[in-house]
């Protein structure tokens, strides 16, 4: 299985570049022995988008109706890190193919154009900078693995 974050948005360098850098990083040293091959993050240039309806078609373009798409979004479910690991390892040993992780643009996501069975989850009541969004998901999903992994960083 391969999870991939994508992203409205650039992020060329700088605190979170390292820091998404970092957690992916730390996610792909773990992820083969949990039978996951790739974890990656990819910046979708949204500026050519005149609409949201275009920035949503952008961050979901090529993905599959049968791919796991999960979309960060303030009206969405909350979930702990033990439930995004058990998510993960159900979608792997279902055997999901792909898992992606959408961050939309400024404005969301336009409801209408997401796929049936897309799946909305949220970070928490606050609202976050995308910059951050990307940090801590990225993050999230090393957590998972870790969990999955059973290394001590993560603590109840």
């Amino acid at each position: 299985m391969k999870i991939s974050v994508r992203a409205g948005g650039l992020i060329k360098s700088g605190p979170e570049r390292d820091l998404i850098d970092d957690y992916l990083k730390r996610a792909n040293s773990l992820a083969r022995p949990l039978g996951i091959t790739e974890i990656s993050e990819h910046a979708v240039d949204l500026r050519k988008a005149k609409s949201r309806a275009d920035e949503t078609q952008m961050l979901i373009a090529n993905i599959a109706h049968t791919d796991v798409l999960i979309v960060l979004d303030e009206r969405g479910k909350e979930f702990t890190s033990r439930g995004l690991a058990k998510n993960i390892a159900n979608w792997r040993d279902d055997g999901q193919k792909r898992v992606y992780f959408a961050i939309g643009g400024a404005d969301g996501f336009e409801p209408p154009v997401l796929p049936a069975g897309t799946i909305k989850w949220r970070l928490g009541s606050q609202t976050w900078p995308h910059k951050l969004v990307r940090v801590m998901i990225t993050e999230q999903i090393y957590r998972g693995l870790a969990i999955l992994a059973k290394t001590p960083y993560h603590r109840d």
